[in-house]
């Protein structure tokens, strides 16, 4: 359009553009739009040649013939002729923590867009992704950066999306790709100085075009609407608040959503099925039976100092709503990976308050950690060595024998 959006976010520059729109470049959205239909076009109809390659070539032609520049079209200009050169990093004139505080940002923004897009493309492709290959690529490639003063690496969805859509398919691309690079800077750049910048954006653009997946929310919305929801979030964030505000807001939304989660674990009762071995959810096998006289609680999660209030307190109330003749509560530990010396004292205490009710307590299934922990804790002690059992089985059996 010509015009300067000083904006931010989503709809703060579409309201300046329309503030400004008196001040439009009417050549150049026209040029664009030319263009972006022009690579739509390509795409659609598969040409032999690449739709990018049809668009700067097209561009620079018209620019030449008919004087874009003259005619208030920005183009992209002088380029450097010259090659960097290699040299030692300058320590810059800047407090330490704001130097920190921006290499954090770099590397948090730079990392977590690169990831998202080895992983989109990777899942386009069907190849592996492995995030700490990435995270070595990427260092080794802002070292070398480094030395030569280039800009920070990180992997790019708009070049990787051009790089797809003219068929590239291994790691040569970049070879030639720098190659090309190097020869259009030495060779190339009378050349290429008249190439309008409204062509480049119709390319960023029409790449753009060709990331946004609605069938694979539509997918995501059937499946998981959590899912969905945190999808709305990653894409609102930061086309809203900027990207590294918007990261941060995915994170945290991620993380809130995590904590919740480990703050509630599912607590469920077994019971035993006629002629069948093993234990069975109560709530999914309609022929499970509880136990009489045995109450067996499954917590499918990490006992952690934030969640202990509400395992104690939903482990009371299943006790306090047991039969008359419940006689022992039993946890099943097998799906509790993690326990903390918060959780170790809530046991003991919940040892003491079902005591209070006229029922033992015991564990089963602990992990080793998880076991040695409560060894430590003296909580093992506490409810006597007798009601720890290393099954499920075995606690029956105990149950059955004591009666």
């Amino acid at each position: 359009t010509g015009l300067k959006i000083q904006a931010d976010g989503l709809l703060a520059p579409v309201l300046e553009l329309l503030q400004g729109i008196a001040q439009v470049h009417w050549l150049s959205l026209l040029l664009a739009s030319t263009m972006l239909a022009l690579l739509l076009a390509a795409r659609a109809y598969r040409f032999p040649v690449p739709g990018p390659v049809i668009v700067v070539v097209l561009g620079v032609i018209l620019s030449w013939a008919f004087g874009f520049e003259e005619r208030g079209v920005a183009v992209v200009g002088d380029i450097p002729a010259t090659l960097p050169a290699f040299a030692l990093p300058r320590a810059p004139d800047l407090p330490f923590a704001m130097l920190a505080l921006g290499s954090a940002a770099i590397f948090l923004v730079s990392f977590g867009s690169g990831l998202v897009t080895a992983r989109s493309f990777g899942a386009r492709g069907g190849y592996a992704v492995d995030p700490n290959a990435e995270l070595t690529g990427f260092g080794a490639a802002n070292l070398a950066a480094g030395f030569f003063g280039a800009f920070p690496v990180s992997g790019s969805d708009s070049r990787t999306a051009v790089n797809a859509s003219v068929g590239g398919c291994t790691q040569l691309v970049s070879i030639v790709a720098a190659a090309a690079l190097v020869a259009t800077v030495i060779y190339l750049g009378p050349i290429l100085r008249i190439l309008p910048m409204p062509a480049l954006g119709a390319i960023l653009a029409a790449t753009a075009i060709s990331m946004i997946d609605f069938a694979a929310l539509r997918q995501l919305w059937q499946i998981s609407r959590i899912e969905f929801l945190f999808a709305l979030i990653a894409l609102w964030g930061p086309i809203g608040l900027g990207v590294l505000n918007g990261v941060v807001i995915a994170i945290v939304a991620t993380l809130a959503y995590l904590l919740h989660k480990l703050m509630y674990p599912r607590v469920a009762l077994l019971g035993c099925v006629p002629g069948r071995s093993g234990f069975f959810k109560l709530h999914r096998t309609a022929d499970a039976e509880p136990v009489p006289g045995l109450a067996i609680c499954l917590i499918q999660g990490s006992l952690l100092f934030f969640n202990t209030d509400y395992v104690k307190s939903r482990i009371l109330s299943i006790a306090q709503g047991l039969q008359p003749d419940a006689r022992w509560l039993l946890i099943d530990a097998s799906a509790v990976p993690q326990i903390d010396s918060s959780a170790a004292a809530m046991l003991i205490d919940l040892h003491a308050e079902l005591a209070g009710l006229g029922m033992r307590f015991g564990l089963a299934e602990l992990h080793g950690e998880a076991s040695a922990m409560l060894v430590r804790a003296g909580t093992v002690a506490r409810l006597g060595a007798d009601m720890v059992f290393d099954s499920l089985e075995e606690a029956d059996r105990s149950f059955r024998s004591a009666e």
